[in-house]
Order: C-alpha cells, then structure tokens, then sequence
C-alpha cells in the first residue's frame, strides 16, 4: 500500500489542523493504521494508531484527549484531528500502516508501510 499524508501548516499554540493520509494500492481497511512524528533532534515517536474497523484507538500519553485518530476505510482515507496544538507539537507527522493486529501498536519497526511525512508547526 502507498501512503501520502498532507494537511500539515503553521497554525498557533491553541489551535486546530487535521492531517490526512491517503492511501492507495492494496485494500486499506487490511491494515491497522497509525501516526508518528518526529521533532527536530529527535527520534520519531509514536502518536496514535487506529484497527482496521476503526473500533479500537491508541494515544500516546502527550496527546491522548487533544488529538483524535479515525479512518474512512470507503475513502482509503486516515485522519488526525489535532486540537489545542502546543509548540511541543511541532514534528513532521508521519503515516504507516502495519499488516498484522497482533504485537506493539507504539513501536515504529513493526510498521510496514509508510508516507512521506508532512510538516506541523505550532507558534506560541
């Protein structure tokens, strides 16, 4: 499956974005899907990750109750809704999906596919 993620900018600490991720190639709905970033200086970390019905969602604790993962399986289509951005929220997010349900949702080498990130900056 190839992944695209768009939808990143500059927005200032209090507000919104939403990435998207498209995905095009083999069925999407077979993969659980998930968010990274990385920051300047930093090694990527893990976001948020989502099952393939869109039932079952992991966070990360510095973003659990501000930035919400979903999916539109019927679109190929993932999305995070990022609301009350802080300045630590600057990163260039990435997209991935994973073949298998089973094993660590937060660990980056069990993720199969990837985007190509897009970039976030938050101004405080």
């Amino acid at each position: 499956v190839q992944l695209q993620a768009f939808g990143g900018g500059l927005v200032q600490a209090g507000g919104s974005l939403r990435l998207s991720c498209a995905a095009s190639g083999r069925a999407f709905s077979n993969y659980v899907m998930g968010w990274f970033r990385q920051a300047p200086g930093k090694e990527r970390e893990f976001v948020a990750a989502i099952s393939r019905s869109g039932v079952t969602t992991r966070y990360s604790d510095s973003v659990k109750g501000r930035l919400t993962i979903s999916r539109d399986n019927a679109k190929n289509t993932l999305y995070l809704q990022m609301n009350s951005l802080k300045p630590e929220d600057t990163a260039v997010y990435f997209c991935a999906g994973r073949t298998y349900y089973s094993g660590n949702w937060y660990v980056e080498k069990e993720y199969d596919y990837w985007g190509q990130g897009t970039q976030v900056t938050v101004s405080s």
